[in-house]
């Protein structure tokens, strides 16, 4: 095995073909040799959202562009690569399908270890990218499809302790851009809209914010927005309720967060503990500052990945690659692509307000 092992990392799991190429190092802070991601917004554009189908056959024909341009940007011999890791679900199956095939050949053809890798513990262990973490740390992931609070205690070691009973908040952030008329993909966009605003115009609804632990919702907000948009006309009561939205969701997750504080350490007994905020949503910056906020006045540290870290990316999992290879957790060709794939194996699935006490 070699003592600065390289990994070639694959992401295809949605609408971004990525390829990254990491390097150990002794500081225990990888070294990113390249990190190529190649997004698809004006493919989908016209439809307001991701269609499977075009996003698997925009995979086909870049995928082999994308981990040249990689290849090259690093500066490697191809043959220095250590194994190659991709991305195995959860995601659109027909995309992460085009992903995993291109790792298990290339691979094959270097004589290589083929490691998968579940695209959640990428974005769980992405701070890793930019500093040296210590285990158990709380996580909030939150992006596109996922919202939930975790106890990571390790590599493929997570305890859930809240997730969301119905929609994800990054879906909650297109839904609502897409009801403002903000051209796809939205939710990124949405906090200029905010900033434009009044956060106090209007009030909007916070479900189970008094019960369900830490568990979120955020469709009965996306309803509230719904009726409110179809009698507002004017721009400045668009930048109203994006403002009140965002004010909203910073609110949910401060409560939520304090709850998730106690929680973790209920069953970590460090004083003083990372907390690590990760996935496409962490790059916001008013949930960056209200959980900033909120982490130190409970002694927590708060960290983000870097910003071009946070949204779907192939470094993170390179690095989850790195970390298998490194205790030889190899997969053999003939794992196949799962949509859905989770953290926490022994959770229980948890949809519907009737679900939360």
């Amino acid at each position: 095995m070699n003592k600065s092992p390289i990994i070639l990392g694959i992401e295809t799991s949605c609408d971004e073909t990525a390829v990254s190429i990491i390097q150990d190092h002794e500081s225990g802070v990888p070294k990113i040799l390249s990190n190529i991601v190649s997004s698809q917004f004006d493919i989908h554009k016209e439809f307001g959202g991701v269609v499977p189908e075009l996003a698997a056959r925009s995979h086909v024909e870049k995928i082999n562009l994308i981990a040249k341009k990689a290849l090259d940007e690093s500066g490697l011999n191809i043959n220095k690569i250590s194994a190659v890791a991709a991305t195995a679900g959860p995601g659109l199956i027909i995309c992460l399908s085009v992903g995993l095939n291109f790792a298990k050949a290339l691979a094959s053809s270097l004589n290589v270890p083929f490691i998968g890798v579940n695209h959640l513990e990428g974005h769980a262990l992405s701070p890793k990218l930019n500093a040296n973490i210590n285990y158990p740390y709380l996580l909030l992931l939150i992006s596109g499809g996922h919202s939930q609070f975790l106890s990571v205690n390790g590599l493929d070691n997570y305890t859930r302790l809240g997730t969301t009973i119905d929609d994800a908040l990054g879906e909650a952030f297109d839904k609502t851009a897409k009801l403002l008329g903000i051209e796809f993909p939205g939710g990124p966009k949405l906090e200029k809209f905010a900033k434009k605003g009044n956060p106090n115009k209007f009030n909007l609804p916070k479900p189970i914010i008094n019960k369900g632990g830490c568990n979120l919702s955020f469709a009965g907000l996306k309803t509230a927005i719904l009726r409110i948009t179809k009698n507002i006309k004017l721009d400045q009561e668009k930048y109203d309720l994006a403002a009140s939205f965002q004010k909203t969701i910073e609110e949910i997750l401060h409560v939520k967060t304090e709850i998730a504080f106690q929680e973790f350490r209920n069953i970590n007994s460090t004083k003083k503990s990372n907390f690590i905020i990760a996935g496409g949503v962490a790059a916001n910056d008013g949930i960056r500052k209200k959980l900033s906020e909120v982490s130190k006045k409970n002694n927590f540290v708060p960290i983000f990945p870097d910003l071009k870290l946070c949204g779907d990316n192939a470094a993170m999992i390179a690095l989850v690659g790195l970390e298998k290879y490194k205790i030889k957790k190899f997969d053999s060709f003939d794992l196949i692509a799962s949509p859905r794939l989770a953290l926490d194996k022994k959770a229980k699935f948890l949809k519907g307000s009737g679900l939360v006490y």
